[in-house]
């Protein structure tokens, strides 16, 4: 018995070394098919180098996994020996050559050897990884070897697609044993072995196609667990959780989670990588609107499973999108709240503070303010509640402005959804007013740099409110108190 793995969800032991059994049915397979070739003395176009570095490649592999399944080995280790099995296949000419780009295909040289190595653990991990349900790994790799078989004989492979079909074969006839309820699991010796073998034989394929159909075919064709990979690496990344690290938030999880059994799960999935399969035959023609139809189903198959799974994390990633196509509105209020407070430097009346708020504040997304000044400065602690500030005695001039579309109407039910209150405090910290921004709607609340609104623009208006109140000062030292008028003086006793 191997140890359980954290993304399956039997509770009693299962033996996990059913991928013994496939790589023996996969090896008689080949070598029988070598014995009546020869035999028959038929004719088959096969490289003895290519396919002596597959099979060493996957025998490195299938020994991995049967030492993963013993001894539980830590992920870097799994991952140095794929690589070093993707470099065989690397020497022996199974490679990378060129991706096609919108300009055309361009020739990779020197970074060949590092795409086809992580080409080949993509997918080696990719079908280890959907491995959590009964025989969903097994049945989603047999569409895979369907598709790939298909494509082989467009190609004029003949070896390649008798080794596809002897690993469809031996996959076929392990499902019947793995397929809910499982009396044996594949184990990383299997999924492992099944995805390396599948990269490999797509590489091999590629040989004979055209680069379009060489670097999208084997994509599409492995759509579900290639989905599958590139999610589970955004979830763990966007949690802080490790990339390597199992856990329970894969697609066959959520579907059992939404009330699915695993046979209904797992035949569902099996659907999503036929429709795969047959969207990457497709591209075996890819001119006219082929493409376009093939990436719209595919980008619409994507777009419903993260509606209806209900990953957050995507949600989040549509909002920073979201935020980051706002920029040019940030920009713009930001701005329009840089000018304001240049302006305010030079402001020396109340009328035309609150014609400068104004004007600023009507071309950004806010939908009001209150600027209410103290009648004279008063001490100041940070810590002091605003409450005290908001004491209506207090005030000597309170200037309200709402955008026409937002008038506000009375009664409790009325109150702003948003609001920021920035307190305006003097030089000697002598508090001398608050100013409030509002927002009624639901619309995206900080379309501008907050820090600059709660610094610069906040210390621009409160040095403006301190000069009008320096200057009122000054007016009232300024001007003469009325002598009173003298009275006429009687002088009693005198004639």
């Amino acid at each position: 018995m191997g140890a359980q793995s954290a993304h399956h969800i039997h509770r009693e032991p299962i033996p996990r070394f059913g991928g013994v059994a496939i790589y023996i049915a996969f090896m008689a397979g080949i070598f029988g098919t070598l014995v009546a070739v020869r035999f028959l003395n038929v004719e088959i176009d096969v490289s003895r180098q290519r396919f002596i570095y597959i099979l060493a490649g996957g025998l490195l592999i299938h020994l991995l996994g049967l030492a993963d399944d013993v001894w539980n080995l830590r992920p870097y280790v799994k991952f140095g020996v794929q690589a070093v099995a993707a470099t065989i296949l690397y020497t022996g000419g199974l490679r990378i050559l060129e991706i096609p780009l919108l300009f055309g295909s361009r020739n990779l040289h020197w970074i060949s050897l590092p795409l086809t190595v992580l080409w080949v653990l993509w997918i080696t991990n990719a079908f280890n990884l959907i491995d959590g349900l009964d025989g969903l790994a097994a049945g989603s790799a047999f569409f895979s070897t369907v598709t790939v078989f298909v494509v082989s004989l467009s190609g004029g492979a003949n070896m390649l697609s008798l080794m596809v079909v002897a690993l469809a074969g031996s996959i076929l006839g392990f499902l019947k044993y793995n397929f809910n309820p499982a009396t044996i699991f594949l184990g990383d010796c299997g999924s492992l072995f099944i995805g390396f073998m599948l990269s490999a034989l797509a590489l091999a394929g590629q040989q004979k196609t055209p680069t379009i159909v060489a670097v999208a075919i084997p994509i599409v064709s492995f759509g579900l667990p290639v989905f599958e990979t590139l999610l589970s690496v955004i979830r763990r990344f966007l949690n802080g959780q490790p990339i390597m690290g199992a856990d329970r938030g894969h697609i066959h999880h959520r579907l059992i989670e939404r009330g699915m059994s695993q046979r209904s799960a797992v035949v569902l999935l099996y659907g999503a990588s036929a429709v795969c399969g047959l969207l990457s035959l497709l591209l075996l023609n890819p001119g006219g609107p082929t493409m376009g139809i093939v990436l719209f189903v595919l980008g619409a198959g994507v777009w419903l499973s993260v509606q209806h799974l209900g990953y957050q994390e995507f949600f989040e990633l549509g909002r920073v999108a979201r935020k980051a196509m706002d920029q040019r509105r940030v920009i713009s209020n930001n701005l329009a709240l840089r000018r304001a407070v240049d302006m305010l430097s030079k402001a020396t009346a109340y009328l035309q503070i609150c014609t400068l708020l104004q004007e600023t504040f009507e071309s950004t997304d806010f939908d009001g303010f209150q600027l209410n000044l103290l009648a004279e400065g008063r001490e100041y602690s940070v810590d002091e509640e605003l409450s005290v500030l908001s004491c209506d005695r207090r005030f000597h001039r309170s200037f309200i402005w709402h955008k026409p579309s937002t008038e506000p109407q009375d009664g409790p039910d009325t109150l702003p959804a948003w609001s920021m209150t920035l307190e305006l405090v003097t030089r000697d910290h002598l508090a001398t007013g608050y100013f409030t921004l509002y927002k009624t709607g639901s619309t995206n609340l900080m379309g501008l740099d907050v820090e600059l609104l709660t610094t610069h623009f906040r210390s621009a208006l409160a040095a403006a409110v301190e000069r009008l109140m320096a200057a009122k000062a000054r007016q009232e030292v300024e001007v003469p108190k009325p002598v009173p008028e003298p009275q006429p003086v009687h002088i009693y006793g005198i004639q």
